[in-house]
């Protein structure tokens, strides 16, 4: 059997169950309110994080980009990074607003305070992951830019240690040169040349630019190694000059000595044959006279310079003696050559016309092979040669024949024969 409760106590029960239960089941529900707005709110903090992270970590590949790469492409990424830049710049700020409207602390929050800052912070969260998706696939398409950056990079620093070595090398080389008694002072002033390069080097990509920084590096290198290896080759350059001097001496002595033939060469060649046959000879020894003293006075020059070690001085005028020389020994050889051809062919014409024949014949069978009528083309020069030797030797009759035009006849006929043949076989061997 139920008791009757005090009159007190019933009258409170009704006020109990309602106050005291509303506040408890509310309570309630506001902290699950609470508790879904803070997952919200670190869900957007880590999706900023997230964004901020690869932002600055793209920012990196992008400063790696910019130091060496100025084409279109490159220009036109750091275009996108800088769009980029300014809408994560936006939903950030959303983010940061949005964190800053809503005290998720307070200790009297209401419902519908939670569910906006629940609302807001997703908002916030779901801009901030759509910038970074968008964020990543434009990453994605620096890849090449960056390989491209990064390989440059990679090789900057072995590039202007490989210059600071060769520059290194190069005035090790010049030192050995000097303390064997040689200046090699065109080398120095090479090597010194090269300092403010050098400068520009240990002044670093970061002013210069990797691209430029690069070539610099490998044209300092070369230039360094080019000095390097002159100044090793400087010893025996010098005793090359040296041998060259030597060499050039006795040569000319020689041709002083053969040029004393060429006067009875002349003689025997006036007394013989006619002027045709010699008259273009009569200058040689007077010529051959001439270049030999040139030739001494080039020497003398040159051993001059070789004591001053004037190198390239030294060189050139070597050179323009062994020119020189070869003109007199043309020359000198010329007259001996010609008085011995026509005597050969003075004593036997025969010989130099079977000569002459044969080649001809030899060119019109080939014309003729594998047709029925030769191609006219190469017919009539070849009939023309015939012509032309029956014609010089006709002219040897007569009491003093020009032999040396003879001779130089039946030479260029030959050479024109030889054309023919050559046009023949050339046609034929590319199929025509």
């Amino acid at each position: 059997m139920l008791l009757p409760l005090p009159l007190l106590a019933v009258a409170a029960l009704p006020a109990a169950f309602a106050g005291g239960g509303t506040r408890r089941w509310f309570g309630g529900r506001a902290e699950n309110l609470r508790a879904e707005a803070q997952e919200a709110k670190d869900a957007a903090a880590a999706s900023f994080y997230a964004l901020d992270t690869a932002q600055r970590d793209l920012r990196i590949s992008m400063e790696t980009i910019r130091a060496v790469d100025d084409s279109p492409e490159a220009r036109r990424a750091e275009s996108g990074f800088t769009a980029l830049g300014e809408r994560i710049d936006q939903v950030s700020h959303a983010y940061i607003t949005a964190v800053d409207a809503h005290d998720l602390d307070k200790d009297d929050l209401e419902a519908s305070a939670a569910t906006r800052a629940r609302s807001d912070l997703t908002a916030a969260q779901r801009e901030l992951d759509k910038v970074k998706a968008d964020l990543d696939r434009f990453e994605s398409t620096l890849a090449p830019l960056l390989d491209k950056a990064e390989t440059q990079l990679a090789r900057l620093a072995p590039a202007v240690e490989r210059a600071r070595q060769a520059l290194l090398a190069a005035s090790n080389g010049l030192d050995a040169v000097r303390a064997a008694g040689l200046r090699a002072d065109d080398l120095a002033t090479r090597l010194a040349a090269l300092a403010p390069e050098l400068t520009k080097l240990n002044q670093g990509a970061g002013r210069h630019g990797v691209a430029e920084t690069l070539h610099r590096a490998e044209q300092v290198k070369r230039d360094a190694e080019a000095v390097r290896a002159e100044a090793e080759r400087l010893p025996e350059r010098a005793r090359e000059i040296d041998r060259r001097l030597v060499s050039l001496r006795t040569r000319a002595q020689a041709l002083t000595t053969r040029a004393g033939t060429v006067d009875p060469v002349l003689s025997e060649l006036r007394r013989r044959f006619s002027a045709a046959c010699w008259q273009d000879l009569q200058q040689v020894p007077a010529q051959a006279a001439s270049g030999v003293r040139q030739a001494e006075e080039k020497l003398a020059q040159a051993a001059k310079a070789r004591e001053e070690q004037r190198w390239p001085d030294a060189t050139a005028l070597l050179s323009t003696v062994r020119a020189v020389l070869d003109g007199i020994d043309e020359a000198v050889s010329a007259a001996g050559d010609r008085l011995q051809r026509l005597n050969a062919v003075a004593k036997d014409q025969q010989q130099e016309i079977d000569r002459t024949r044969f080649a001809i014949r030899d060119a019109q069978r080939l014309a003729m092979s594998g047709r029925t009528t030769p191609d006219p083309r190469h017919a009539r020069p070849l009939d023309d040669s015939v012509g032309r030797l029956d014609r010089a030797v006709a002219a040897l009759e007569g009491r003093h024949p020009d032999y040396w035009r003879f001779l130089t006849e039946t030479e260029a006929i030959r050479q024109r024969v030889a054309q023919v043949v050559a046009e023949i076989r050339g046609e034929r061997g590319a199929g025509h």
